[in-house]
């Protein structure tokens, strides 16, 4: 982060009235942000700074205020529920939270005083918190990003300034950002990847960065998301880079399939998160949608490898990035080294080498990362064939009915999945969009029978995460009698 702050102010100097910053309602040039990071530094007396806010202008320029003052931030999901925001409270120890909405009971009951400003156009609340017990942080810890866990309460993930510079230059180049850049986010702010990929890559090379509200882009809440807003906000910023999940990248394909074209600025859209898979990555693709799939994670100070224009292969997510090292262990474990985390708050021990990711997969010849899914995740069929359930979904997923799959099967004869239909999709087109898919597949990974979710998996509902990777035990917990119903009613000899 120092830096970029260093490459900011050299713009400020260089090239001042080209905007740095934009939103629906607010532009700011760089000369402009130099102006309200000195402005709003000057309100801040805290070593450690919450920050609640809707995506923004003044998101960017609270957070950049933190990292200029020396101070952590910890940003906040939106979708944390009040026990996980008092549980980060209690966890992170801030001494000061900065919110531009109504402040939750759990924060309240903190509250030593409260000032409102404005920055950048927005009412912001600037409450000071009674002191906690705050825990010793790693050195240069610059960022706790909080992360769902599979179990328990969300964990603190600690990220250095360092680390957030190293990551910042190599997504830079792998994407050849570029001064005359347009970065559109329509990620959640509160994770990391939309800190790095969305401000800090664009603002490290003199280009714009784009943070429209959550709300003018379609979303509402932390799943749903209203196909023409999204498209709207890629028509109103004309962005030239974009980052989405698959979920948000199935639907900009509907989009233009549907006979609504993106604008033609558009020159490269990242995908990660979770699993892409390389049927609707090719589908993008034959819709002139420049989309290069990516691997990362918090541990790891977000991205660990990515395709990029003139190297990339379908179906892998690319080579690694310069600052980081893969090696695959002899269980098939994707262990990564190079900018990693300094451990969870709380939990860490000496600098950690290298990270062991819970992911599978391999390493071609020529050095592209294949993900075949999570060692935890995967199970054994009653036939003792191995599957991982994140690559039947994502084919599953590459369909036009499915918008979101849980597939299960440990120890069954077969495999079963919690579907979430895509908007009007009747039963038989799921049907249809499964039989499409298990003719992609081996039999022992095929799907035989699913049942309907309730509602679309999220991170407010417990059942995924803010990357968008499912809790597939928390949806098996929340579906259980009708995931046993689908083996009851086919098997051939039912026990009353």
């Amino acid at each position: 982060m120092r830096n970029v702050l260093k490459q900011m102010a050299r713009h400020a100097l260089t090239q001042p009235e080209t905007i740095a910053l934009a939103d629906d309602d607010t532009t700011l040039t760089y000369r402009d942000l130099s102006r309200a990071i000195s402005d709003l530094g000057a309100q801040i007396a805290a070593e450690r700074v919450a920050v609640m806010m809707d995506n923004s202008v003044a998101w960017a320029v609270v957070d950049l205020t933190i990292a200029a003052c020396g101070a952590v931030s910890i940003p906040v999901p939106a979708f944390f529920s009040d026990a996980q925001i008092e549980h980060l409270l209690s966890d992170a120890a801030p001494d000061l939270l900065i919110s531009d909405r109504p402040t939750p009971p759990a924060v309240l009951s903190r509250t030593r005083y409260r000032k409102t400003i404005s920055v950048a156009g927005t009412e912001l609340h600037l409450l000071a918190l009674e002191p906690g017990h705050p825990r010793t942080l790693p050195s240069d810890t610059g960022k706790i990003t909080y992360t769902s866990g599979t179990t328990g309460q969300p964990k603190g993930v600690c990220i250095s300034y360092a680390a957030m510079d190293r990551v910042t230059e190599s997504l830079a180049d792998a994407a050849s950002a570029q001064a005359g850049d347009r970065s559109l986010t329509v990620l959640p702010l509160s994770t990391l990847l939309a800190n790095i990929g969305g401000i800090y890559v664009p603002l490290s090379r003199g280009a714009t960065a784009l943070l429209p509200a959550m709300g003018r882009c379609g979303f509402s809440g932390s799943s749903a998301v209203q196909p023409q807003a999204f498209l709207g906000a890629f028509h109103r910023f004309a962005p030239t880079a974009t980052i989405l999940v698959p979920q948000l990248l199935k639907l900009l394909v509907e989009c233009v399939q549907a006979g609504n074209p993106l604008p033609p600025t558009l020159r490269f859209v990242a995908v990660g998160g979770a699993p892409c898979s390389a049927p609707l990555i090719l589908r993008a693709r034959a819709l002139g949608i420049p989309v290069f799939e990516g691997y990362g994670l918090s541990e790891a100070t977000s991205v660990i490898s990515m395709n990029r224009p003139g190297r990339e292969r379908p179906g892998s997510v690319g080579v690694p990035l310069p600052h980081a090292k893969v090696r695959i262990a002899d269980d098939g474990e994707i262990i990564v080294s190079g900018a990693l985390f300094g451990g969870y708050l709380g939990q860490y021990g000496p600098p950690i080498d290298a990270w062991h990711t819970g992911d599978t997969g391999w390493l071609d010849a020529d050095g592209f990362l294949y993900v075949s899914g999570r060692k935890k995740t995967a199970f054994a069929t009653a036939f003792g064939r191995n599957v991982s359930p994140e690559w039947v979904e994502s084919e599953l997923v590459a369909t036009r009915a499915v918008l979101q799959a849980a597939v299960f099967g440990e120890g069954r004869d077969y495999n079963v999945a919690v579907i979430v239909p895509a908007p009007g999709v009747s039963p038989g087109q799921i049907d249809d969009a499964i039989e499409t898919a298990n003719a992609r597949l081996p039999d022992y990974a095929r799907v035989r029978s699913w049942c309907a979710a309730a509602a679309p998996f999220s991170p407010r509902d417990g059942l995924a995460r803010p990357s968008g990777a499912l809790d597939r035990q928390a949806i098996a917990t929340r579906y259980a009698t009708p995931l046993e119903a689908l083996y009851e009613r086919e098997a051939p000899h039912v026990h009353s």
